[in-house]
């Protein structure tokens, strides 16, 4: 299998530009080198648009409505799959700060149950409703402040106005949970290690990187399902960080073909078809494969945000939609996978009450004693 990566919306570490609210990759997969197959048909659009490079900002829909049906019959011709995933970049600052508070193992006022069961999905829920637009970007700010005193010192600040704020939360248990760990972190923000301090952590937490994640857990179930191995896997050339996805995707092949659990009731993290094929950069200049997931990459982008497709376009969207993976970190996509999960957990019986039982009991007492330290 070939795989060609592109992306689109980046912002590096300013989550905050109004034109770029997401960050998107798209994936593109075929059974044949589309660098080699694909190059002869597009080289005759490139000539008939009088282009040098098919690039989708450039041609816009107008154009690109004219060459819609030569390139869904290359698609279907050289089996092409399109994945597509989206980083919601003010909703992932929210979910930073989350996994770095709350976590059970750097803040002890957080139970155990509420960070590595489903349970934490309805605090996050939680938390993200105290949030406001001020608070959300001065939480990111200390995030990537590499001084730690004024990143603790903003942390500080965001977590007391939070506390401030869980009255709002609408049940008294909440707010205990809540607050207790706010109040936990506005003692002891050194701690929670919050604020990426050094250049290579700044990268590793750009959602770059955690959109990457997505795309080699999507490779990964390409060639699950394709019954395959990966024999190439070409990456838009990006100078700033295509030396972190080269990072991350060695570390991820050296977890290739175990599984990792994550806690009960959580997803587990399937390296079983983990490519360990190292990563090749290339600029959609000197590559067809490249080239074509930006034309497809863009259009879904414009689906997405509702624009006025034409019928050719619309069924090349359908045609790039039918058999695609899709994923998004966002706290919309969240709720919609967790809500129903949470609101169906069934009803335990009498053993599992009881072992629950000892084991929330334990946990509790871990967590009030470092709410009852506060006090000392």
């Amino acid at each position: 299998m070939f795989f060609y990566v592109d992306e689109s919306g980046n912002t590096g570490l300013n989550l905050f530009d109004e034109s770029q609210p997401a960050l998107y990759y798209g994936l593109v997969s075929s059974p044949w080198n589309l660098d080699e197959a694909a190059e002869p048909f597009l080289k005759r659009l490139r000539k008939h648009l009088g282009v040098e490079r098919l690039h989708a900002v450039e041609l816009g829909l107008a154009k690109l409505d004219t060459i819609a049906p030569a390139l869904g019959r290359l698609i279907e011709m050289l089996a092409v799959k399109f994945d597509f995933y989206a980083v919601d970049k003010v909703d992932y600052a929210i979910v930073q700060f989350f996994d770095q508070v709350f976590d059970h193992g750097l803040n002890p006022a957080v139970g155990w149950f509420h960070y590595w069961t489903p349970l934490r999905y309805a605090l996050l829920f939680k938390v993200a409703s105290l949030f406001d637009e001020d608070l959300v970007k001065a939480s990111w700010a200390a995030r990537i402040e590499r001084n730690d005193k004024k990143s603790d010192t903003t942390l500080v600040a965001v977590c007391q106005q939070l506390l401030i704020r869980t009255s709002r939360l609408p049940d008294q248990r909440s707010q205990q949970l809540v607050g207790d760990a706010l109040r936990w972190a506005i003692a002891n923000p050194r701690e929670l290690e919050y604020n990426a301090n050094r250049k290579d952590m700044q990268k590793a937490i750009s959602p770059n990187l955690i959109g990457f994640q997505f795309v080699l857990m999507g490779i990964a179930s390409r060639l699950l399902k394709a019954g395959r191995k990966a024999t190439n896997i070409t990456v838009d050339q990006q100078q700033q960080f295509n030396r972190a996805q080269n990072v991350l995707s060695n570390f991820y092949a050296q977890g290739a073909g175990n599984v990792f659990p994550m806690g009960p009731g959580m997803p587990e993290l399937d390296l079983r078809n983990m490519p360990t094929e190292a990563l090749r950069f290339s600029s959609s200049h000197d590559s067809a494969g490249l080239e074509l997931v930006d034309l497809c990459l863009w259009l879904l982008i414009k689906a997405r945000q509702g624009a006025n497709l034409s019928p050719a376009l619309s069924y090349l969207v359908a045609q790039l939609a039918d058999d695609a993976m899709y994923d998004e970190l966002s706290l919309r996509a969240l709720s919609n996978r967790w809500t129903p999960v949470l609101l169906g957990m069934e009803e335990p019986t009498e053993e599992m009450r009881q072992a629950g039982a000892q084991l929330m009991a334990e946990a509790e007492r871990r967590r009030l004693t470092a709410v009852n330290s506060l006090n000392t």
